[in-house]
């Protein structure tokens, strides 16, 4: 079966002029990043691979491993390690059931600590089988240069991680309905008798227009720590500062310049056509194929360089064919780097037909 791979070029074009290019920003951090959420293309960056610790911004990937591998009304019962853990707490007493959904707002929006023993305790049978599927799901992601070594982030040499990929871990987590709701709460009621009043220690949720989450983070020997979070104008981004003195800020600053400068724009829609493609031993000589997805990406204002869109279909195909089915593929690329791959789907049900049959068909066509 052949293939073709045809180029399509998108011109994209100027959007207004008041934007300044080159803009340098005064922040604090000794690493930060400004990442877009949606596609993960990064907007702005220093030092963001340069692996340091995190402290309790670690408490993003212990939610992300609760989410995908708990329910959110699974009963915990605090018991053993999980009792009086050093820092923020939610004071979990001795044989207390707590739901999970409570333990991740817990989590998120007081840091506890204990929190954060009992659900990895729960997901992972213990710390150490809780801390090896972090590990694993942070390589699953690509945050290759990030090592856990508990589920809250207090200091430990081998625990670290990277702007870049806490902001990764960030927008995996987010593919999760519910961690978004839980991060930008700023108050919670859990259902226990006391200290079920959670309160977010997360200051971009009130100080900044379109804040929607993520999580703070301070030790000693980490600094200041902060994720955070905003979406304007349909773009949603995160921004990430470690070590960073005047942390929330930094983070403004991070998100003001992401979009000051960029805009969220249409590249091809959903079950757009694409191509036709010839079909052998069909109801149909040819099938059309069209995107499975939509795909919007972030611009910067003059950027004029075309957009390439590549396509690897077959020249022709075998039925049957189920609408809907994967045929080809489409690459985006921006000045020449691949930002992204996309599905080709057969757009219709074609059936198999012996030649009879199609003799038939042909005549009555006629």
């Amino acid at each position: 079966m052949k293939k073709k791979i045809c180029l399509i070029i998108i011109i994209i074009m100027t959007l207004s002029s008041s934007i300044v290019f080159g803009q340098e920003l005064s922040l604090s951090g000794q690493s930060y990043i400004l990442m877009d959420a949606e596609t993960g293309r990064v907007l702005y960056e220093r030092n963001a691979h340069k692996k340091m610790p995190m402290a309790s911004t670690t408490k993003i990937m212990t939610a992300l491993v609760a989410l995908e591998n708990g329910k959110l009304d699974d009963k915990i019962v605090a018991k053993g390690e999980c009792i009086g853990v050093e820092g923020s707490s939610i004071y979990l007493k001795e044989g207390e059931v707590i739901s999970l959904k409570d333990m991740l707002y817990g989590l998120m929006l007081r840091s506890g600590n204990d929190s954060s023993v009992a659900i990895a305790n729960h997901i992972g049978g213990s710390l150490d089988g809780f801390v090896s599927l972090m590990n694993k799901k942070a390589e699953s992601i690509g945050a290759v240069n990030t090592n856990f070594a508990n589920p809250h982030g207090l200091h430990d040499d081998s625990h670290y991680s990277t702007a870049y990929d806490l902001a990764l871990i960030t927008k995996e987590a987010f593919s999760y309905e519910e961690f978004g709701n839980i991060v930008k709460s700023k108050s919670y009621t859990a259902d226990r008798e006391e200290n079920n009043y959670f309160y977010n220690k997360n200051k971009t949720l009130w100080e900044y227009t379109g804040g929607d989450g993520v999580k703070t983070g301070y030790t000693m020997r980490s600094g200041r720590c902060l994720v955070s979070s905003a979406t304007r104008n349909g773009m949603h981004l995160i921004a990430v500062s470690l070590n960073a003195g005047d942390w929330f800020n930094d983070n403004y600053k991070l998100l003001n310049y992401g979009f000051d400068n960029y805009s969220r724009l249409f590249v091809y829609d959903n079950n757009q056509f694409i191509e036709r493609i010839d079909v052998e031993n069909g109801n149909r000589d040819y099938l059309n194929l069209v995107t499975e997805n939509s795909f919007f990406y972030p611009f910067k204002e003059g950027e004029r360089e075309s957009i390439k869109l590549s396509i690897d279909v077959p020249d022709t195909i075998e039925a049957p064919i189920e609408k809907g089915d994967k045929i080809g593929s489409i690459y985006t690329y921006l000045d020449g780097k691949l930002v992204h791959e996309g599905n080709l789907v057969a757009k219709s049900t074609i059936k198999r037909i012996n030649k009879l049959e199609k003799l038939l068909n042909n005549l009555k066509i006629k």
